[in-house]
């Protein structure tokens, strides 16, 4: 695919990226053939319910690697679990806390160190590539191999090829969800490996080329669009089945909700927002949201469903939209008058009437405005409708 489009209108460059990946699906620089293999494993321990552990990943500098990993299992399980492979983000780590936290929920999880490090922090002797701008951007320039995410993809697809293996884990109900960095490999992944059954990225996406901190590092790049058709999720994502839940805050740094919407609308499965003002940026908020653990019950576990939101109808100052599965107990507009970078915007919210599986809202008189609606059901799950912009007020009647 050629990004000599990127200097093109919004519109023409997302209808050119969608035409692209629908014509050609890709598995980009992975042997997806071999990652669906079962990997060497080397067991720190294996009794207990958190057992770490190393697994066998791609060379890098012609070096074998390993990943460190925790392997958390639910206390009491009897029969086949569901599962959840948990992708950490910038300066992250093979968090235990969040696997426990799967665990208790009664799946067989694993959180893994994409950094090359152990469970004492430091790098240890077999560590692939530092997760750094300079492994994950310009070490492209020793080959697409030697990159930081082309050694994470592969090392999350061989964390699904593990669960899959395991005695303890039904392997027709594995999941995923990332943070940030972590969220942008969930949604490649996502386009990639067709095993998983529910995909939650949180906060990262695609379309990191343009409106992102790593942006200018990527216009810099000689390999700037080698780098993009291998390593930005839009290559992938509309290959995705799965459902899909994007979870994100209104004032993101690094992921803002224009390159979120042009990512989220590309998978070809259902798909549920839930968009939150002001949502703090970090590993612990990135995991504490009801609505994943929810989500993933939903899909996995035949958990009650989340509320379902239409796409807005707009007369004059009203908006209106329809809900479906669990019902509402409540809903709010959430709105920005301010243009910019998304993440300097100030969002306001105000009380959306909820009448059975009908909420309406009156919108603010002053444009230009961005605005989308929340709805929150019983179990305290809040599921958004896709945001939506108007520079006028229009002349239809309520």
């Amino acid at each position: 695919m050629s990004y000599s489009l990127r200097r093109a209108s919004g519109a023409a460059k997302y209808a050119a990226i969608l035409l692209a990946s629908a014509l050609a699906a890709s598995t980009g620089p992975w042997d997806l053939a071999q990652l669906r293999q079962p990997p060497q494993v080397s067991w720190v321990s294996q009794q207990g319910p958190l057992r770490p552990l190393y697994y066998r990943n791609e060379p890098f500098h012609g070096k074998p690697t390993e990943v460190f990993a925790y392997l958390a299992l639910p206390e009491n399980l009897k029969g086949r679990a569901p599962s959840m492979v948990l992708v950490h983000g910038g300066g992250g780590k093979a968090f235990q806390e969040w696997a426990r936290l799967w665990a208790a929920r009664g799946y067989v999880a694993i959180s893994m160190d994409l950094r090359g490090r152990g469970p004492d922090g430091n790098r240890h002797a077999d560590a692939g590539p530092e997760q750094d701008n300079a492994n994950i951007f310009t070490g492209i320039r020793e080959g697409v191999r030697e990159t930081w995410p082309y050694h994470a993809v592969a090392a999350v697809i061989r964390a699904v090829s593990l669960l899959a293996a395991l005695p303890e884990v039904d392997s027709t109900r594995i999941g995923i969800t990332g943070i940030s960095w972590g969220g942008y490999l969930t949604a490649m992944v996502a386009g990639l490996d067709s095993r998983l059954k529910v995909a939650i990225p949180v906060y990262g996406c695609g379309f990191i080329y343009q409106n992102s901190p790593w942006a200018p590092v990527l216009d810099k790049l000689p390999e700037r669009a080698q780098w993009i058709e291998n390593f930005d999720p839009s290559r992938y994502l509309a290959q995705a089945r799965m459902p899909m839940l994007w979870v994100n805050g209104t004032n993101d740094f690094a992921y803002g909700l224009d390159n979120y919407q042009l990512s989220y609308r590309l998978p070809k499965g259902p798909r549920t927002l839930s968009i939150t003002v002001r949502m703090k940026h970090s590993h612990p908020d990135g995991w504490k949201p009801v609505e994943i653990g929810l989500f993933a019950d939903q899909y996995l576990r035949g958990g009650p469903k989340l509320p379902h939101l239409s796409g807005h109808r707009v007369k004059g100052a009203r908006v209106e939209i329809r809900s479906s599965g669990a019902p509402v107990r409540e809903a709010a507009l959430c709105y920005t008058h301010d243009t910019g970078p998304w993440k300097d915007r100030f969002w306001q919210t105000s009380p959306a009437e909820v009448h059975g599986r009908r909420i309406r809202a009156t919108l603010p008189a002053q444009r230009p405005i961005v605005f989308f609606l929340n709805a929150t059901g019983a179990q305290g799950a809040t599921v958004s409708t896709e945001h939506e912009q108007r520079q006028t007020i229009s002349m239809q009647s309520p």
